[in-house]
């Protein structure tokens, strides 16, 4: 039961480049349970990955265990990568960013999640709009300005959309305007187009490194296959 509310807990824990579950793209080797103790073992697909995106996986995999009841210590491990030594210390002292990496946490966690949210919420807002002209193929982009969460499907992308607009303290009212900037202002309708074409161009970045860090890490564990989730190939797609 509890190892089967870690794996679950696990699944809020999102790379926060790629805008995915670390359980869907496989980055999790391994989850025991002793009595009350949990043990993960992270994998990443190169030795080289930026170590603040890999501290931030293993903090946020650390505490969303941690919170769990019923549990009394966690173990957080990352395997193979290049700075596993000093982010397993740091973790296993709760030293936190800054005391992990000293001199070289060049920016704030809180920071770097904060922009890494608004890529993602991006990176919704155009797949959520994208969809609605695709349904309504009278829609057209200059009209998007009037669009608001009310107005679209009850699918999916509306509710990634909704849920990326929550982490960042957007409004997710229906009478809210869908096409807004960081700060939950709507852009001018002169600027629909611009925006989301910049819009579109975040999202294909994060989808195209999203496939390429799967396949290497499908190279660099080939076991890895069987636990990474298939990609909706109809939220992803270009």
């Amino acid at each position: 039961m509890l190892e089967h509310d870690a794996y679950t807990a696990l699944h809020a824990v999102y790379d926060p480049e790629l805008d995915e579950p670390v359980t869907d793209l496989g980055f999790v080797r391994s989850l025991t349970v002793d009595g009350t103790e949990v043990t993960v073992h992270l994998r990443l697909p190169t030795s080289f990955c930026s170590p603040n995106f890999a501290y931030l996986m293993a903090s946020d995999a650390k505490d969303v265990l941690t919170a769990l009841d019923g549990v009394s210590r966690v173990h957080v491990v990352l395997d193979d990568h290049h700075d596993s030594d000093l982010i397993n210390r740091g973790l296993a002292a709760d030293a936190g960013y800054r005391g992990t990496f000293g001199d070289e946490a060049d920016q704030d966690l809180d920071e770097l999640r904060l922009t890494f949210r608004r890529k993602a919420h991006t990176a919704a807002m155009e797949r959520a709009l994208t969809r609605l002209l695709r349904e309504n193929r009278e829609l057209t982009e200059d009209r998007l300005h009037d669009i608001t969460l009310a107005d679209l499907p009850d699918h999916r992308t509306t509710h990634a959309l909704l849920r990326r607009r929550a982490a960042l303290g957007l409004d997710t009212a229906p009478e809210a305007p869908v096409l807004v900037d960081d700060h939950g202002t709507p852009y001018p309708r002169e600027e629909i187009p611009l925006r989301l074409r910049f819009a579109r161009s975040v999202r294909i970045s994060i989808d195209g490194n999203a496939h390429f860090c799967r396949g290497l890490l499908r190279t660099r564990y080939p076991e890895s296959a069987a636990d990474q989730t298939p990609r909706n190939q109809e939220v992803h797609a270009s």
